[in-house]
């Protein structure tokens, strides 16, 4: 009997034993929307604006310190000029960005991103394939992505034509003039987890 229980003993130790020192796998780290940030930058002909967009969700997976994943949702009702002072015209870009001729926020009020693939190509530096969803519309996108400790940075640039925001595009009018707006937006993403 003691022969046993001493058996059974030894057999609970090391089996947590094992078990503590077996790393986890698919660690998912949720973002602190609070102390991350995205801003974006559009370009017309005559100049450039640029602003901000709260993250309404996120997160990163990793296998050990091996970045495998990552799924973040964004609040297009948040869109917001920065380099515009209220009643220089802000509260009429902000509100035309959200309209139907460009985000459609009523109706799509977020925006997702999720990663599909990734290759390293540094010790903190990945390439990802992601699937961009803006309007209900679903693209892919590639990008890359830094990791230092508990913070990631990510820039991409956005075709915004190819989710039906065609305002201003010269791509799809005529006789724009000074009043064309570049199809291309830009991204920069500070993410802290």
């Amino acid at each position: 009997m003691k022969k046993k229980l001493l058996s059974l003993a030894l057999a609970v130790v090391f089996g947590f034993s094992a078990t503590a020192a077996t790393p986890i796998d698919g660690e998912k780290k949720e973002i602190k929307t609070s102390e991350s940030s995205v801003t974006w930058k559009g370009y017309k002909v005559t100049g450039e604006h640029e602003g901000t967009i709260a993250l309404k969700s996120g997160s990163l997976e990793f296998s050990g310190k091996k970045l495998t994943g990552g799924e973040f949702v964004v609040d297009m009702t948040t869109i917001n000029t920065t380099d515009l002072e209220a009643g220089k015209g802000k509260e009429k870009l902000d509100g035309h960005l959200a309209a139907d001729d460009f985000f459609g926020a009523d109706k799509h009020p977020t925006s997702k991103l999720v990663f599909k693939s990734l290759k390293a190509f540094n010790k903190n530096s990945y390439t990802v394939t992601g699937d961009l969803t803006i309007k209900g519309i679903t693209k892919e996108v590639t990008f890359v992505i830094t990791i230092l400790e508990n913070k990631a940075t990510a820039t991409l640039k956005v075709d915004r034509t190819k989710f039906d925001i065609k305002y201003g595009s010269s791509s799809f009018f005529d006789d724009l003039k000074d009043k064309a707006i570049y199809d291309e937006f830009d991204l920069v993403v500070n993410l802290v987890f």
